[in-house]
């Protein structure tokens, strides 16, 4: 239906999802900053293409909380981004990798 209206239909943002997921998760508002920089990091060194955004979101605010002393398991992002532990892992990897650092 959209190619037969002719629309343009842009991948979701995945910073759209960080606030919702911090605030799932109970995080703090520096953990969600952070988060944020992780993406644009990423969005910077072309790492999202072709990534999933919820993925790409989900590792970030993992992340996030991992680099602001923050307690949160893969486990329970996985549970509030309705993916899997491997994707978070993986794409946390990815994101440390873009910002320079070495993953932990």
């Amino acid at each position: 239906m959209i190619r037969e209206l002719g629309l343009e239909v842009k991948p979701a943002d995945p910073e759209s999802y960080v606030p919702r997921f911090a605030s799932d998760l109970d995080l703090s508002d520096e953990t969600e900053r952070r988060a944020r920089q992780l993406l644009k990091t990423a969005k910077e060194s072309g790492i999202h293409s072709g990534k999933s955004p919820v993925g790409l979101a989900a590792a970030a605010v993992y992340a996030g909380a991992l680099l602001t002393n923050e307690k949160v398991t893969q486990n329970d992002v996985s549970e509030v981004a309705s993916i899997s532990e491997v994707t978070i892992r993986n794409r946390y990897h990815e994101l440390l990798e873009a910002e320079g650092g070495a993953p932990a």
